[in-house]
């Protein structure tokens, strides 16, 4: 099996959507939008080799949503 390549997603172990974006050889690499585990839009931003990017967004929401 190869390396994951492309689109692709990363979930929580409760099934939520953690991650969505573009991979490389396994790793973030490309745009993508990351989730905190209630499901709410935590960041997006252009990944390089795994690690996000200084100039994407950051999302604020209160701590018990």
């Amino acid at each position: 099996m190869g390396k994951k390549n492309g689109n692709g997603k990363e979930y929580y172990y409760n099934g939520k959507l953690l991650f969505e974006g573009e991979y490389k050889n396994e790793e973030r690499n490309g745009k993508g939008k990351e989730y905190n585990s209630n499901g709410k839009l935590k960041s997006e931003g252009e990944y390089i080799n795994g690690e996000k990017n200084d100039e994407g967004k950051e999302y604020h929401f209160d701590v018990n949503e």
